[in-house]
């Protein structure tokens, strides 16, 4: 599939077809490649990075989807919401391809991370975090692929909603303080009222933090990959299974304190 039939796909929210499905290569470092060109076309018709999205982080997951490694994609202007001062926000799936929910730790980043990585040099570099709701598509058919196919697929990223800004320097000494404090937390997913899966943080790489570094050095091992900068932010992947997605639904994230909790309207 050439990057434009991709974004094809992306604005109209259809399914590939089983032809597009076998022509997407194998290869990981190829289809982050791809990527990037689509990363390109959707910058030259206007649209604004934001950030970055980390996924498959949660390796209780990595059976189901079959996909044993970690991906991530780009957040745009245009896939970006802020929850209002009550932790509430809307999303519009109309346009999106077998969209699911997945609560997630975000981050903002106050600067570019130095070119030594370490659980203390990142938490230097982060502002703030929320509590996240990232809604995830795939074009392809029943979520059935392989790691490089969720590459080519922007990273399986459709929206993201961020709710309330901790400061981190509320929350946390140091980075090896952060990484204890985010390992311990948990979270209750209800839906209709009810607790429908309870996740743990320490699913993600051992903690968000942890899922921070790994994608800072995979970022920068990319050719052409563009750094982390000052404002951007990162979802670090989900601490429950991802799940569908029906107009009409809401769903809330509890979690421990500190983090404020999210309810989200699907429409």
């Amino acid at each position: 599939m050439t990057p434009q039939t991709l974004l094809k796909h992306i604005d109209e929210g259809q399914l590939w077809s089983d032809q597009e499905l076998a022509s997407i290569p194998a290869d990981v470092s190829q289809a982050y490649q791809i990527a990037l060109q689509v990363r390109k076309l959707r910058e030259a018709r206007g649209e604004q990075p934001r950030g970055f999205k980390i996924g498959f982080t949660n390796r209780s997951i990595w059976e189901r989807y079959q996909v044993f490694e970690p991906i991530w994609g780009t957040v745009w202007n245009t896939t970006l919401s802020m929850a209002n001062a009550q932790g509430e926000g809307t999303v519009d799936i109309s346009y999106m391809s077998q969209p699911r929910l997945e609560p997630e730790l975000v981050f903002g980043m106050r600067c570019t991370p130095p070119l030594e990585l370490t659980v203390q040099s990142l938490f230097e570099s982060i502002d703030w975090m929320a509590s996240g709701f990232e809604i995830v598509q795939s074009h392809s058919l029943d979520w059935k692929f392989k790691v490089a196919d969720t590459v080519t697929d922007s990273g399986l990223h459709a929206h993201l909603l961020v709710g309330q800004q901790l400061a981190l320097k509320d929350v946390a000494a140091n980075g090896a303080h952060l990484h204890e404090l985010l390992a311990g937390m948990s979270l209750e997913l209800v839906h209709a009222g009810k607790v429908v899966e309870k996740g743990q943080a320490s699913n993600v790489l051992d903690s968000p933090l942890m899922a921070l570094l790994h994608f800072m050095k995979a970022l920068r091992q990319c050719p052409g990959a563009p750094d982390v900068k000052a404002g951007d932010v990162i979802t670090t992947g989900t601490w429950t299974d991802a799940w569908p997605l029906l107009a009409g639904q809401t769903w809330e994230s509890r979690y421990d304190s500190p983090l404020m909790g999210l309810k989200i309207e699907v429409i």
